[in-house]
């Protein structure tokens, strides 16, 4: 279905989008399911894959990174068209979609993995970066806990994770609803 929609997406595309405004930004944020919902819907992302990133094992397996024996955060790459929003405007929504002082990981998920990240490509990423966890610690005057690290390698998770928040609907509101992560994200962004 969503390869579908893809196609059709792309078929339907303004002609000045040309590979000059695609761009690929790396977030951690806990659960991957999440994240892939909440920015599936963000106006300029052309698509979202599950995965993982940071650690230092090759082609990992998720029973072994939630066991925490290969150095890999549960990422998203999420692809994007740079003529329509940008960096900046991603990290922003990465913030509101996170609990950046949870020291422990994210929500109901604890350990290693699930720990938030935002992986930077290039200085002036790594700047924006910076600039955006000094402003939410002066807002909270508390200390934001997300890792800065330098994107080294993305490996794609397996097949099941993809998208899981469309095809097992039922389950992933459960298990959402479970994490109590939307009344936490209201308690801390409002």
């Amino acid at each position: 279905m969503k390869k579908a929609l893809l196609i059709i997406f792309f078929l339907l595309l303004p002609v000045n989008l040309n590979a000059e405004n695609i761009s690929k930004v790396y977030f951690a944020g806990g659960c991957f399911w999440c994240m892939e919902e909440s920015f599936d819907k963000v106006n300029g992302v052309i698509e979202t894959i599950s995965g993982y990133s940071g650690g230092h094992v090759k082609n990992p397996k998720y029973k072994d990174v939630v066991k925490n024996i290969t150095g890999h955060y549960e990422t998203l790459e999420i692809t994007y068209d740079s003529s329509i929003t940008n960096f900046k405007k991603l990290l922003e929504i990465y913030w509101i979609n996170i609990d950046p002082f949870d020291e422990d990981g994210q929500f109901c998920d604890k350990g290693e993995s699930y720990k938030s990240v935002v992986f930077f490509e290039n200085i002036d990423q790594k700047k924006i970066i910076k600039a955006s966890i000094k402003n939410i610690e002066n807002k909270f005057n508390k200390k934001v806990v997300t890792y800065v690290k330098k994107f080294k390698e993305f490996y794609i998770a397996e097949t099941y994770h993809q998208d899981y928040y469309e095809k097992n609907f039922i389950r992933y509101l459960m298990y959402k609803k479970g994490c109590q992560r939307e009344e936490t994200l209201n308690k801390i962004w409002g």
